[in-house]
């Protein structure tokens, strides 16, 4: 059998070996902590869980979606007008997605055509690379540095290579780096992808977990945003409706109307009960939300003032679910490391090079788990005398 030579951009060799390593330890009887994977393990809020059971439960909501409900894209426009204060035409600037990933995966093909320059962060979440691997994009990476606060320096993007790029990838508050950005960085970004040209495609996943009285905005709310991009957002971890797949892309028209084009000659749309408890979520009472955001944050505090008496000096995230760890002194990338902290305590990580080059000095460390776990996780690791 002969294959298509795009798949060799794409490797599965990390999540693989850590797949094959957590069996086998539980396999000899040993406890494994799970903090790897940023699947969020807190339910959706009671009054989004009652309208998927009573939607589920009328047969006539088993028909093809084709297209977004009105109301859906209402709800999700009135939720960016409350939250942001954003005006946002719902039929002609936002799209349901099937996830953000979703958007996020095929967007470059309605972009880019094969050779075309992209720039990406790196670190960076994989499907930011992923989705313009598979339109045959150029790939060329934009440092996030730690000493520069993990933003990206416009400065130091050559101009010959911005005078290229079709688009840019950005995102804040991100993942794996945690990093957050100030409003100044957002206007130099709208003049320079100005300036080249350039669609600034912007993830905002993140924008409900924040920590410690810090507010994120949207992209889509500086002036000139909307001339030139798009911004991601999902319920997966603000609403705790992961498994749900729902997302959106919000933004400029043109990029939206051929995003929709895309998609309508690739998927049949989100299953409505699920569209109708994303409607329950968007507009209902938002008190789960900021509880979800405390409830990380006390998980976060618990794991890094942990970590810090034991020896592994982090900083705490400002945003995110996550924690983004530098490996110890005497291993020579995250891989290494990731594998002895999992074969000595039994708590697993994710390795920081499967985000990118710039990650192999970190590993992300995910908040899923149940304070419980977490000191667990931390007898554990004390236990090892790795620190």
């Amino acid at each position: 059998m002969e294959f298509s030579s795009r798949m060799k951009n794409f490797r599965s060799a990390v999540f693989a070996m850590m797949k094959e390593k957590k069996e086998e330890l539980l396999s000899r009887g040993r406890k494994v902590v799970d903090l790897s994977v940023g699947a969020p393990d807190m339910p959706p809020a009671p009054h989004i869980i009652e309208v998927l059971k009573r939607e589920i439960s009328d047969d006539k909501n088993y028909v093809y979606a084709i297209s977004d409900l009105p109301e859906l894209l209402d709800a999700a426009a009135c939720w960016y007008k409350r939250r942001f204060g954003v005006e946002l035409n719902p039929k002609t600037q936002i799209s349901s997605l099937i996830g953000s990933q979703d958007g996020l995966a095929h967007i470059s093909l309605t972009i880019v055509d094969p050779g075309d320059t992209v720039l990406v962060p790196d670190p960076g979440y994989p499907i930011f690379s992923a989705g313009p691997l598979l339109a045959g994009a150029r790939i060329v990476t934009m440092p996030l540095k730690e000493e520069k606060g993990f933003l990206i320096d416009l400065d130091e993007i050559p101009s010959d290579v911005a005078a290229k790029a079709k688009f840019m990838i950005v995102s804040y508050p991100n993942n794996p780096v945690t990093a957050i950005a100030p409003p100044e960085f957002y206007r130099k970004l709208i003049d320079f992808a100005k300036e080249y040209d350039i669609i600034v495609l912007h993830d905002n996943a993140y924008c409900e977990l924040t920590f410690d009285g810090y507010k994120a905005g949207s992209f889509l709310s500086f002036e000139g945003a909307l001339e030139i991009g798009v911004e991601f957002n999902s319920l997966s971890k603000t609403y705790n409706m992961a498994g749900c797949r729902v997302g959106f892309a919000l933004g400029n028209e043109e990029i939206i109307r051929n995003l929709k084009i895309l998609k309508s000659n690739m998927d049949y749309g989100i299953f409505l009960p699920i569209q109708k408890a994303a409607i329950a979520a968007l507009e209902g009472p938002q008190e789960y939300v900021k509880e979800t955001a405390l409830r990380y944050q006390k998980r976060r505090d618990i794991l890094v003032d942990g970590l810090n008496s034991i020896g592994w000096k982090i900083r705490k995230p400002p945003a995110t679910m996550f924690v983004w760890a530098p490996i110890p002194e005497g291993f020579s990338d995250s891989m290494e490391f990731t594998l002895f902290l999992l074969e000595k305590t039994g708590v697993a990580v994710t390795p920081g090079s499967s985000f990118g080059e710039r990650g192999k000095r970190f590993v992300r460390i995910a908040l899923v788990q149940p304070e419980e776990i977490i000191e667990e996780a931390l007898a554990l690791i004390k236990e090892s005398n790795i620190f």
